[in-house]
């Protein structure tokens, strides 16, 4: 491929994503639905205007990191240890019951697999990927209704954000237990001993940030370091144990979180992400994206991947809610709250590819799972909290 080809693609991505993104808004959905939907339709689905190339592949793969490091440097960690084991119970239900949910959906649907066949994975990525919660639009929802600073909000914001670390960590065992050659103590421990080098170097690299922060506050060498931190802990984890990319990404957020400057970071990665790496990544997922490959029976699997997916993050965050004391209209509120996906679900969904656990016509029932979950979780919290007034 010739490499000025390389700028028509791009031009044409940036274009369609920003078109489709800003009609999927007028829609109240997410904007990434309209980007993926613009990478179907200039994709070989559709019109075949642009095509899967290696530099597309290496752009969306950078566009992901960034929305991880993003994703680790919005997390709030003070938040997360004031809410204490309410917010971590909810969030380890809210991980556990769509993990098993999704497992036994693929097995009914494809046969149950002999435990550590590549079958046996496939069946539990499944349910990898109905684990990922995205609170953006229930953030949204809370906000207009002047419900976020609430004892129900600050559950919902707390154990949303523990959910996703919980889901990094599962989909990173995961994904080193698939290989044939995979010994399960070995998996275990190359993944204790990232996190414990990531807590020692995470440790170190927070002091230096936070002394570079109040000698040069707002400066722009801060994002820049912290740029190369993102891709220092991406490259560790994948090179040296044998993780995630995304997982370094996401700690290396995880450790800038609590500076001074983290907004300021998280203000200058968001550029390079909203003008051009993260518009390929999602449009790169509907390239992928397969409409020939859709009959009943994938249709049929993607309404009811929809649908458990749903249910299980209502049933399980919410029964663990109600064990705290909270009223039963208060826990479906929690329940309802953490079932929206959003980024991390297509973010998971893509590793999932990239290893040969997921093929890509499911990306058709995460795509509906985004759209249906965004678009029902506000109407259903606004009938909840309604039903508080009656």
């Amino acid at each position: 491929m010739e490499t000025y080809h390389i700028f028509r693609d791009l031009a044409i991505i940036i274009l369609a994503a920003k078109l489709f993104g800003m009609l999927a808004r007028k829609l109240k959905a997410p904007q990434v639905v309209g980007m993926i939907f613009a990478g179907i339709v200039i994709g070989p689905s559709v019109f075949g205007i642009v095509n899967q190339s290696e530099y597309i592949l290496q752009t969306a793969e950078i566009g992901v990191i960034l929305l991880m490091f993003a994703a680790g440097l919005s997390t709030d960690l003070k938040e997360l240890v004031r809410t204490g084991p309410a917010a971590l119970l909810v969030a380890c239900a809210g991980v556990f019951t769509p993990l098993v949910g999704g497992y036994i959906l693929y097995s009914c649907v494809y046969g149950f697999s002999p435990l550590g066949s590549l079958d046996f994975y496939k069946a539990v990525f499944i349910g990898v990927i109905m684990t990922a919660t995205s609170v953006s639009i229930t953030v949204q929802s809370l906000m207009e209704l002047g419900k976020l600073k609430t004892r129900v909000g600050t559950l919902i914001l707390s154990a949303a954000i523990i959910d996703d670390v919980i889901g990094i960590i599962v989909m990173t065992f995961v994904i080193g237990m698939r290989s044939p050659s995979s010994d399960p103590v070995g998996v275990i421990w190359r993944t204790l001993l990232f996190f414990a080098c990531c807590t020692a170097f995470g440790f170190i690299f927070y002091r230096l940030f936070k002394l570079l922060d109040m000698r040069y506050e707002h400066r722009r060498r801060i994002p820049i370091m912290g740029l190369a931190l993102c891709f220092g802990f991406s490259y560790m984890a994948e090179r040296y144990f044998g993780i995630a990319d995304i997982t370094g990404a996401y700690v290396a957020g995880i450790v800038l979180c609590n500076i001074h400057d983290s907004k300021y970071i998280a203000e200058k990665m968001d550029i390079s992400s909203y003008m051009l790496f993260g518009p390929v990544f999602f449009a790169s997922i509907g390239l992928k994206t397969s409409l020939s490959a859709i009959d009943g029976g994938l249709l049929l699997f993607a309404v009811l991947f929809v649908i458990v997916a749903l249910i299980t993050k209502i049933i399980g965050c919410g029964a663990v809610t109600k064990l705290f004391g909270y009223s039963g209209n208060d826990a479906l509120k929690v329940g309802v709250g953490m079932m929206t996906r959003g980024e991390v679900a297509l973010i998971v969904a893509q590793r999932g590819l990239s290893v040969d656990l997921l093929d890509p016509r499911y990306f058709t029932a995460v795509i509906l799972l985004i759209v249906v979950s965004s678009l029902s979780t506000p109407i259903i919290l606004k009938l909840l909290y309604r039903k508080d007034k009656a």
